[in-house]
């Protein structure tokens, strides 16, 4: 009896101990519906209304402002778009109420100096098409309406405030991250011309690159993608006008980012594990599974896979320098070596003691010092296994 009130008396210690701790951390966010998206024809993929998680800004922060999307891959068939319809990539009935907030987003000083007390936006990711769709399928019930989402959330932003912005940031993670790419100089043409406008993508910089059997796997994939949706019209028009009969290559950043007017920073590992297992080496075009176990672990790898391997980061390499990432004063990058998918949105790669170091500096002050024009940052690392601050296992599984 005695034993069991004292599991009791325990479990509500380490409730109240949890909600506390959360609280102090200003780690979780509520969820904010746009009720009224709906009747904009601005929704999910099941016709629910998007959402957003917002942490308003404080003190000298308060006219600050960072919206960062968040990223879940793409869906680029009826079949795969049904079967993300009644998940959290879908639907916003299925979001969580609350999310936690750390990294970029964290509203702790210490973990996050250069944006701690900004309002902080986590845009949710329900569309599947990187925010860019126009169409309607009503044979099977299925909104591809991304463009309207991001366009109706950055004008409900700019009514609560964002239009006095000093600084905006647009960000994103992984088709976030591409988000974040695509709509950049859209982004910076909707502020006031005083404000200080920039954009951060995380792990969006897609390759446009062969599979290991020699196919074109994401070319194909992309292009289902933007046909399904009807992206073309939305990709930035500066692209699409070069690439004559193929604009659906716009969905790749190499041929988007030669011509952006608005500063951007990129943080990507040269060896991002994403693209690795989906662009490189995909299951379509490893039906022998000859790949399966180097892709789960680079250690793994036969000595001619990590061959390939580094020739995909040669090819990374190269397409940063021709769309003049390395060379533009304006635009930023922290390129790693670690086998790794996003990672400004968690604190132990971001800025804490086990964050990845690149020429003795971390994600955080990488970024920051960037943004506020402290000093150029071009961070490159050596080729892999070089980097012991890397972490164990890749931050994609």
């Amino acid at each position: 009896m005695i034993s069991g009130m004292l599991r009791q008396w325990l479990s509500l210690l380490v409730c109240v101990l949890a909600v506390i701790l959360l609280k102090s951390e200003g780690a979780s966010v509520g969820i904010t519906y746009l009720q009224d998206a709906v009747a904009k024809g601005a929704v999910c993929l099941d016709g629910s209304p998007p959402a957003y998680h917002f942490d308003k800004g404080s003190g000298a922060g308060v006219d600050n402002w960072i919206v960062h999307m968040e990223g879940g891959g793409w869906c680029e068939d009826v079949p795969t778009c049904l079967s993300r319809k009644n998940t959290d990539l879908g639907s916003s009935k299925q979001m969580v109420k609350q999310f936690g907030f750390s990294g970029l987003l964290s509203g702790q000083q210490k973990s996050n100096p250069d944006f701690y007390n900004w309002n902080r936006i986590k845009v949710r990711y329900c569309d599947g098409s990187s925010f860019t769709g126009d169409a309607v399928d009503r044979a099977n019930n299925l909104f591809f309406k991304g463009n309207s989402i991001w366009e109706f959330i950055i004008a409900d932003l700019l009514a609560k405030g964002m239009r006095n912005a000093k600084n905006a940031i647009l960000s994103g993670c992984s088709a976030g991250g591409l988000a974040s790419i695509l709509h950049c100089d859209r982004f910076r043409a909707l502020l006031p011309a005083s404000t200080k406008v920039k954009c951060i993508s995380d792990a969006g910089f897609f390759l446009h690159a062969q599979d290991v059997s020699g196919g074109k796997h994401i070319e194909e994939f992309y292009g289902k993608v933007a046909r399904l949706h009807g992206s073309v019209k939305n990709l930035p028009a500066s692209c699409t006008s070069r690439m004559g009969a193929r604009p659906e290559l716009c969905f790749f950043p190499q041929y988007v980012v030669q011509t952006m007017q608005t500063p951007i920073f990129f943080v990507n590992s040269a060896y991002d594990s994403w693209q690795i297992k989906n662009i490189l080496a995909p299951s379509a075009s490893d039906k022998s599974k000859e790949w399966k176990s180097c892709k789960l672990d680079l250690k793994k790898c036969t000595e001619t896979q990590l061959k390939i391997i580094q020739d995909f980061r040669t090819q990374f390499l190269s397409a940063l320098n021709r769309a003049g990432v390395i060379n533009s004063p304006s635009k930023g990058m922290f390129i790693d070596s670690c086998y790794a998918h996003c990672q400004v949105g968690k604190q132990i790669q971001w800025s804490s003691d086990s964050s990845p170091v690149v020429s003795n500096m971390k994600i955080a002050k990488a970024v920051g010092d960037w943004y506020y024009e402290r000093s150029p940052i071009k961070k490159l690392d050596c080729p892999y296994p070089c980097n012991p601050t890397c972490p164990k296992v890749d931050s994609d599984s």
